[in-house]
């Protein structure tokens, strides 16, 4: 099928740093202040000569230095204007309108050919552009990566992974594909698999049937919904071995997702009483030398939505796993 195999690596876009430079150049806007405007807000006169940005966006601009009163900068947005004053403001881009550039990153690709790729997802990486991770972000790579990815809903992304949750991700290249892989996704075709270190002692397989929702209190948490709400969210998990940390018992485990809902195994483990290790949000405590959810998304399996071909692909524990596993002699992924 003609696939490609390797570790990564983008072309570089030198060539376009030029372009790019210029395209960037903010836009400055000049104003008198008329006699209607004499003692009105400097944020809210003026949310009236730049309409298109929100006054909150405006109101940082002021506070950042970018706007001039009479050649002097003015640092607070409640500053009152006086009739005949000249404006002067620097309308830097919001964060947002940033957020979809390509950016240059080595991506670790597993799998890739003219319909899709694989990513072996490093923990830390944010997926989408968001609030407080506006760059640097798998997207940003993605639209480096390739050009028809600047086409495609959310640069081909079809699922995610939560920031410090490693592994793999399937993406899209083309729209065909992205809407297949959807498809698949819907249907329950994409066969997503887990290790994680768990707090307790688990000797048996155990099946986590409970459906999800938003936690009421938390809006950055899920939580186990009351009967007849929620989504309904299944996990499967598998002991691979208990060790110690800190004399206190850590089990090696195999999940197995039947649904894809946010945050589903840390809260699946959480309501069963084995908090992932250094999950803060759902209760685990640090161990091992961990200091992220102890989490990694091994092994995806599918379809290829163009050939046909069953695809399985098994991404290796990273250094921080690998030895938090080695250090409880856990057994490795199940063939």
């Amino acid at each position: 099928m003609g696939a490609k195999y390797r570790a990564g690596g983008l072309d570089d876009p030198e060539d376009e740093a030029g372009d790019a430079a210029a395209d960037e150049a903010p836009e400055r806007r000049e104003a008198r202040v008329e006699a209607d405007g004499h003692g009105e807000r400097l944020d809210r006169w003026l949310t009236g000569r730049a309409p298109e940005f929100s006054r909150n966006h405006l109101q940082s601009l002021v506070e950042r230095g970018c706007v001039l009163v009479d050649g002097r900068a003015v640092t607070k947005a409640a500053h009152k204007l006086r009739a005949g004053q000249r404006v002067e403001v620097t309308l830097l881009p919001t964060d947002e309108s940033r957020a979809f550039r390509a950016e240059a990153m080595a991506l670790p690709i597993v799998f890739e050919d003219e319909h899709l790729l694989v990513v072996d997802k490093p923990a830390g990486l944010v997926v989408h552009p968001a609030a407080g991770n506006w760059s640097g972000t798998l997207m940003n790579g993605l639209l480096a990566h390739h050009a028809a990815a600047a086409t495609l809903p959310r640069a081909g992304i079809v699922h995610r992974l939560d920031k410090d949750t490693s592994g793999l991700m399937v993406v899209g290249k083309t729209l065909e594909a992205v809407t297949a892989l959807t498809r698949l996704i819907a249907a329950r075709e994409v066969h997503r698999e887990y290790l994680a270190l768990a707090h307790g002692r688990i000797d048996a397989a155990f099946v986590v049937e409970q459906p999800l929702r938003r936690d009421p209190v938390s809006r950055v948490k899920m939580a186990v919904a009351p009967a007849g709400l929620g989504k309904a969210a299944r996990t499967d998990v598998f002991p691979l071995g208990v060790g110690e940390a800190a004399g206190r018992p850590v089990s090696a485990v195999h999940c197995v997702l039947h649904t894809g809902r946010t945050h589903q195994i840390r809260v699946h483990l959480a309501h069963a009483g084995h908090p992932l290790v250094a999950d803060a949000l759902y209760g685990g405590a640090a161990a091992l030398g961990l200091t992220r959810q102890a989490l990694h998304a091994a092994r995806l399996s599918f379809r290829h939505p163009a050939t046909g071909e069953a695809l399985s692909l098994v991404a290796p524990l990273p250094g921080d796993l690998a030895a938090a596993w080695a250090a409880i002699g856990a057994a490795e992924l199940p063939r």
